[in-house]
């Protein structure tokens, strides 16, 4: 099923990767808000397909284009002992706070709330974390 959504003309670039952050207050009034609020909070995407529909917004300087986007599966580092394909998690905060760690992104991704249940849909393998801890990449629906 191809997801249709807008966003901003200067982002709207085949193979980019946006968040989607949520609603914003300003756009309550807007005739085309069914559109841009149809993706899941904290998901990330993959633009797949520019469309020639441009319509204008009071957000974005340049209006907004019309795209067809996919759901990108969200990877995350968990400890060890939670990752079970089809198990419910909670996502913990992570110790770790080396910014020039490489994995770093991996522990923190962007659009992941800590504390908030995740399901783990694959489990990926180990990851070599310099911390010493014992960390396995999964992706959570």
């Amino acid at each position: 099923m191809v997801t249709i959504t807008l966003i901003g003309e200067h982002q709207a670039k085949e193979g980019e990767q946006f968040v989607y952050m949520g609603p914003l207050t300003e756009c309550r009034d807007c005739k085309l808000k069914a559109v841009c609020f149809n993706l899941d909070v904290g998901n990330t995407y993959k633009i797949t397909v520019i469309r020639d529909v441009h319509h204008e917004c009071k957000i974005h300087e340049e209006g907004v284009r019309v795209v067809e986007v996919e759901k990108i599966p969200m990877r995350c580092a968990v400890g060890q002992k939670y990752a079970m394909e089809g198990s419910l998690i909670t996502l913990e905060d992570p110790r770790c706070k080396n910014l020039a760690c490489e994995k770093y992104r991996l522990c923190r991704p962007p659009g992941l709330e800590h504390g908030t249940k995740y399901k783990v849909t694959v489990v990926k393998g180990e990851v070599e974390c310099p911390e010493g801890n014992k960390l396995v990449e999964v992706e959570l629906g």
